[in-house]
């Protein structure tokens, strides 16, 4: 079982909703809560909203941006109320918390839930392994943000009382801050090569994330794909400075 498992809030609006979010924390033996810029924090109403878990409030980070709140993440979900056509692996709850629990014990992984009018961006969920939707009336789908997390607790509690789930073993899983490295690495590597146009990119990024997300590489595979991106790149760069050769 991962190492912490933490809850990151991305610019919550509403500071009783932090407060009902550490409450569902508590419940569900949940103590890890980061806080991504939110509006108002510290405040009267998240401390009266959380009924007796003021304790999780107090200790709760806060951070300016996702890369500060992913750091050191092997495994990321992103919530989400709408279905996207293009995006990492999609999970009800019960299968994306087995999976994140598959994540090694010197670890940490993390669920991020969005604002509460527009939930997270595409963007933000391209950092992500998987995307976790809470199946709720087509007709009324409107999850409070406290809810989405005590659900979430819930199936986190439910995984751990049954015996948990097992870890992977082997290399380390790569962390959210290596994967962007290679992703960087990835798109330095697409322009210079000419693979990638950037006046046309389309979804070309946005693709390999999703297909590094479902891969899950750890530490061991992004180094040798990095090694061999850099060998190819000073291929190209020896050839370039030798010219074509004679016929």
């Amino acid at each position: 079982m991962p190492r912490h498992i933490r809850i990151v809030l991305v610019e919550t609006s509403h500071p009783g909703n932090i407060g009902a979010a550490a409450r569902a924390m508590k419940t569900m033996c949940l103590d890890q809560l980061v806080l991504v810029n939110p509006a108002e924090f510290p405040h009267a109403d998240a401390s009266a909203r959380a009924s007796g878990a003021t304790d999780i409030l107090e200790a709760a980070s806060i951070v300016a941006t996702l890369d500060e709140a992913l750091a050191g993440c092997a495994l990321v979900a992103g919530s989400s109320a709408r279905r996207r056509g293009l995006g990492p692996t999609q999970l009800m709850p019960r299968e994306c918390v087995q999976r994140l629990l598959t994540a090694p014990a010197d670890q940490d992984v993390a669920v991020l839930f969005g604002r509460e009018r527009i939930g997270l961006t595409n963007e933000e969920l391209d950092r992500c392994h998987y995307l976790l939707h809470i199946p709720a009336n087509p007709d009324y789908g409107s999850l409070n943000l406290a809810a989405a997390v005590q659900v979430v607790g819930y199936e986190f509690m439910l995984a751990r009382d049954v015996g948990g789930v097992a870890a992977e073993s082997g290399s380390p899983l790569a962390t959210a801050e290596e994967l962007e490295r290679l992703y960087a690495h990835l798109e330095k590597a697409a322009l210079d090569s000419g693979f990638l146009d950037p006046a046309n990119p389309r979804h070309l990024m946005r693709r390999l994330r999703h297909l590094f997300g479902r891969a899950r590489p750890d530490q061991s595979e992004v180094n040798i794909l990095r090694g061999l991106l850099k060998a190819l790149q000073d291929f190209d760069a020896k050839q370039r400075r030798n010219g074509p050769r004679e016929t």
